[in-house]
């Protein structure tokens, strides 16, 4: 059984709470669940000591059993000590599209002609 360590969503409509739960992969994301390890709410500041709450030895067992967490909760996992951080790249994330790029290299041709027709007339 592919076990997961992952958010289970609640509360309403532009108000989440999250649940962290132990379960099986193949279940839906606030379907069943095998047990609750703790939660996590957005909606409280960034450095409120009840934003991630979370059973660490419920975790440490689930962990040891070979449940894998979701990328979310290992960063949870990280900020508590409990998993070593991992490096992850987004290489794409900040490279511009190619209208982009083509737009930058018509802006630099254009502020590179004046300057060599200056350098041209000075000699």
């Amino acid at each position: 059984m592919a076990m997961k360590i992952r958010l289970a969503r609640g509360g309403s409509k532009k108000r989440p709470h999250y649940a962290v739960v132990a379960t099986d992969s193949r279940m839906p994301r606030d379907g069943r669940f095998l047990e609750k390890l703790g939660t996590y709410n957005p909606l409280l500041p960034k450095d409120s000591e009840d934003r991630v709450k979370l059973n660490m030895e419920r975790v440490q067992y689930w962990l040891s059993q070979g449940a894998q967490p979701t990328d979310r909760v290992a960063r949870f996992l990280e900020a508590a000590g409990a998993k070593e951080k991992t490096e992850r790249k987004n290489l794409k994330k900040a490279e511009p599209g190619a209208k982009a790029k083509k737009r930058a290299e018509e802006k630099a041709a254009k502020a590179a002609a004046p300057v060599e027709e200056a350098a041209a007339s000075a000699e």
